[in-house]
């Protein structure tokens, strides 16, 4: 415990290191991917820009106010009090901040618990799987259901097996390549198993192998398919399925589980904003979702782009660096398994997405940065790389060929609005992404800082430079 805190208690070496090495990279003008020296606008921003990154890297705050977030609430699924707790506190901590206009912008949001659950083999012997039920099944019947297990490397197999489905538990023993590929076997996996008969499904969690660690997530069902429970169970319990298929001998499941999808509740999304001096009607968005699974603490996935994009606005507060148009920072709601927040964000402000220059989102986790991913106008893109380059310092400035995300979607999509995702070191992101292993232990002070100096320098660039981005 003692040798958790200490790098806490006071700025690590590396902190201060980083800073410095920051600060030095900013009295030059370093190249930009693709040009031979950037623009003379850039070096209004230098000053501060070094100002930013040092504030940043000064302390542990922006780590400290994740782990009071992480610490004090847990996790925080839509409909459960934790989240409604967790964004009042979020809305009375921004105000102490001094940020502006600060508000709670009503979200209906879907209502799932979990109760009780367990699955286990029966036949030949008796034991324990670990598994989770997955967001939005249905409840097995009191006494659960039993049956043989089935377990298939692929839709296709699972076509090709039909004959063999009525009456089984269809298990999806599908290794982890990437999260697109390998997630719609857990979001569909259930209806294409109740389409051949099929009593319930269980998937291999979708993440790599991990100490047995299950991984839960949202499921859907079709509108014309039976509804049948469905769980993950973990990469090592599925091996362990296949292993006694493939000897002939395939185990028998007994799986119970009480969830229940109870009526919408109200929830909100927590705006709170800098105004621009100048362009005060033209906004740039930054953020990301206050809502997590009910396992864990949602520390990763995602508090920590909750806390950087707040403590970018923070940051710039204290610095009394006002841009020429509004900065806002929004903690979506709902992101895990309705995105009621987005989409709610994209309706009540249809009006202004117009005026929205651009917006960021947050949700790969707080490792280590490298820079950002961006989707826009060439026009768009040379000027981020040029912004970009202010960050060199911190080994930040790589900008990737796409950006966005789950919650600002909706309304890019809606206004042709240019976005951004921060780009991290996400190598073991996965190892924990929805899973009880999503704590505060796994999330580094520094790199936590870094982030924040990231996400702070661009968005103030973007939001104070005379020109509009991509005009």
């Amino acid at each position: 415990m003692s040798e958790q805190r200490s790098p806490i208690v006071r700025p690590s070496r590396l902190i201060v290191t980083i800073a410095i090495l920051a600060a030095a990279s900013l009295t030059t003008a370093p190249a930009v991917t693709g040009q031979a020296s950037a623009p003379a606008w850039l070096d209004a921003y230098r000053e501060p820009a070094s100002r930013i990154i040092g504030e940043a890297m000064a302390n542990t705050f922006a780590w400290d106010r994740l782990a009071e977030l992480s610490d004090t609430f847990g996790h925080r699924l839509s409909g459960s009090p934790q989240l409604e707790q967790a964004i009042e506190w979020a809305a009375e901590q921004m105000r102490g901040d001094g940020l502006e206009n600060v508000r709670l912008e009503p979200v209906m949001v879907p209502h799932w618990v979990r109760g009780s659950e367990r699955a286990r083999i029966t036949r030949p012997s008796e034991h324990e799987l670990v598994m989770l039920g997955l967001g939005g099944s249905i409840a097995t019947p009191p006494d659960g259901v039993e049956a043989e297990t089935l377990v298939v490397g692929s839709f296709d197999e699972l076509d090709a097996r039909a004959d063999d489905v009525p009456g089984k538990i269809v298990v999806y023993n599908v290794p982890f390549t990437n999260y697109g590929q390998t997630v719609r076997y857990r979001t569909t996996g259930a209806s294409r198993a109740a389409r051949h008969g099929a009593v319930a499904s269980l998937v291999r969690s979708v993440g790599p192998t991990a100490g047995r660690t299950p991984h839960t997530g949202a499921m859907t069902y079709t509108e014309t398919d039976p509804q049948i429970p469905a769980a993950a169970v973990t990469a090592e319990d599925a091996d362990l399925l296949q292993r006694m298929q493939d000897r002939g001998t395939p185990a028998w499941v007994r799986l119970e589980m009480s969830a229940q999808l109870l009526p919408d509740v109200e929830s909100a999304n927590v705006v709170a904003e800098i105004r621009g001096r100048e362009l005060p009607e033209e906004v740039v968005v930054i953020g990301g979702h206050i809502d997590s699974w009910d396992v864990g603490t949602g520390s990763t996935d995602d508090g920590g782009g909750c806390i950087i994009t707040w403590d970018a606005l923070r940051i710039l507060q204290r610095l009394n660096l006002r841009p020429r148009r509004t900065l806002r920072v929004v903690l979506w709601t709902n992101e895990e398994n309705g995105l009621r927040g987005g989409t709610a964000y994209r309706d009540r402000h249809a009006d202004q997405l117009a005026d929205h220059v651009m917006m960021l989102e947050s949700d790969g986790g707080v490792f280590r940065p490298r820079g950002f991913g961006f989707t826009g106008n060439d026009r768009a893109r040379a000027t981020v790389e040029t912004i970009a380059s202010l960050l060199v310092g911190i080994d930040a400035h790589r900008i990737g060929p796409s950006g966005g995300g789950a919650d600002i979607g909706p309304s890019v999509r809606a206004a042709g609005i240019p976005s951004m995702s921060t780009d991290v070191d996400g190598s073991t992101y996965f190892t924990i992404h929805h899973t009880p292993a999503d704590t505060m232990d796994k999330i580094d002070p520094t790199e936590v800082a870094l982030n924040v100096a990231a996400v702070a320098v661009m968005a103030y660039v973007v939001a104070d430079m005379p020109e509009r981005l991509g005009q």
